[in-house]
């Protein structure tokens, strides 16, 4: 096989791997929406479990409103920050690209938990940083971030939306004490679609 015939093969895979991550983003959108058709988000069969993840993370963005201090400037990005080891691989980087909110690009940034985090208007903890969930939280208490995870508790431990993985589907929790203190304003379209918890002290899940 000759470099262009390889290079040619690469190109399409990756293009064809972003059809099906946007695809992904719009059957979602349309299943938040409040869409009855049938199997319009097949997550076993048309995406990875990370793939989904992107997407719920892209429609997450639709659906909350931050606080004017935490809200992107005029000329500034929403920034997607992924804190620790990326999960995601491109599949994020792909999805959002020449995509914006409130007419706001959206920029995908990578950082270490050591770093200023409150530049960020929504933060996914890593799995790789689950030893460090507590002093990250701590570190984001009313910094109007909307952090996200998919390690176990995360929601209860003071996280505002936490993945789950039920029959191989992904669902979330959220964690409304804690928007409420980040000062969040999540859609109740979304919350229709979530499982309400408490943090723990506050009376376990509802």
């Amino acid at each position: 096989m000759t470099n262009s015939v390889k290079s040619a093969m690469q190109i399409l895979s990756r293009r064809l791997q972003i059809d099906k991550v946007r695809v992904a983003a719009l059957m979602l959108a349309a299943w938040i929406a409040g869409s009855s058709v049938a199997g319009v988000f097949a997550q076993s069969r048309e995406a990875s479990e990370y793939q989904i993840k992107a997407a719920f993370l892209y429609n997450f963005t639709k659906f909350v409103e931050w606080p004017p201090e935490a809200s992107p400037g005029v000329n500034d990005p929403l920034a997607i920050c992924i804190v620790g080891e990326n999960p995601f691989g491109d599949s994020l980087n792909a999805l959002i690209q020449g995509k914006t909110i409130n007419g706001h690009k959206l920029v995908v940034r990578q950082l270490e938990p050591a770093q200023d985090l409150k530049g960020c208007q929504v933060a996914f903890i890593s799995p790789s940083e689950r030893r460090h969930i507590h002093s990250i939280l701590d570190g984001l208490k009313g910094a109007g971030v909307l952090t996200v995870g998919d390690t176990e508790g995360f929601a209860a431990l003071g996280g505002v939306i936490n993945f789950t993985m039920e029959d191989n589907k992904v669902h979330f929790d959220v964690n409304v004490d804690a928007a409420e203190r980040a000062r969040l304003k999540i859609s109740s379209k979304l919350l229709s679609l979530a499982r309400i918890v408490k943090e723990q002290g506050h009376g376990g899940k509802s």
